[in-house]
């Protein structure tokens, strides 16, 4: 059941005009940042052969196009999460789906499958982009790897607490506001806290960081697992209470 309320999702996405607006429009950011990062480091190639241990291009040009990528997922997530259970509320169909043989969870984590595997689709083109530049260079498969299993588990937190302020009312507008106001709260704290604050801790970005420059911290992986888990569980929670009191 899990796996047919995913389908749903993903085939609704795919109905909407405005997903294809959206992915040609992110297409064209990532191939346009890419393009910028190849080229200046295209421009500054005789000072790097002066070096004895000089930056790559993947660290040039691959690591920078992941970062700004967690930036802008950031900003577009919440406004896919927005309308995966407030829309159903303000339709009258969660009821409908809420009184149908299926566990909260199974709505729950079926949505939120849904959805990131359509995000992951959407963030393919960029080891794609990246693959390219083993035609002329040798790349840091090493690093890679890092950055797409951090952008993977960044996007699936994301997509975690979206869901959960989409839980919490009947406006998708107002669910897609609160998420991307408490991840950007959290992105702010993060670069405006001193450096040994504790508020570092708390941002998903700046766990990011390590994967993006090449270092697998378990207490990286850990965070984003929990965060993760924790929004997924309060999301189950509050639709058991829309179960119970309706």
């Amino acid at each position: 059941m899990m796996r047919l309320i995913a389908m749903r999702e993903l085939r609704s996405l795919f109905a909407m005009p405005s997903t294809w607006f959206v992915l040609a429009a992110l297409q064209f950011i990532f191939a346009w940042f890419y393009l910028a990062r190849l080229e200046a480091f295209l421009e500054i190639q005789p000072q790097l052969a002066q070096l004895a241990n000089p930056p790559g291009a993947t660290l040039t040009v691959a690591a920078p196009l992941f970062n700004m990528a967690a930036l802008l997922l950031m900003m577009l997530v919440p406004i896919f999460t927005m309308r995966l259970i407030a829309e159903e509320r303000r339709n009258q169909t969660l009821t409908l789906l809420l009184s149908s043989p299926v566990s909260e969870g199974q709505i729950v984590l079926g949505k939120f499958a849904g959805l990131l595997a359509f995000l992951l689709l959407l963030i393919a083109a960029l080891p794609l982009m990246i693959a390219t530049l083993a035609l002329g260079t040798r790349l840091d498969t090493g690093l890679l790897l890092s950055n797409c299993s951090g952008l993977i588990l960044l996007t699936a937190s994301y997509v975690a607490l979206g869901l959960y302020f989409s839980s919490l009312t009947t406006q998708p507008v107002i669910a897609a506001t609160g998420a991307l106001a408490v991840l950007a709260g959290l992105w702010l704290a993060d670069i405006g806290a001193p450096a040994e604050s504790a508020w570092h801790q708390l941002s998903p970005l700046y766990h990011f960081q390590n994967f993006n420059s090449g270092l697998l911290d378990s207490s990286d992986a850990s965070y984003f697992v929990l965060f993760t888990t924790v929004f997924l569980l309060l999301t189950i929670k509050r639709l058991q209470n829309n179960r119970i009191y309706g």
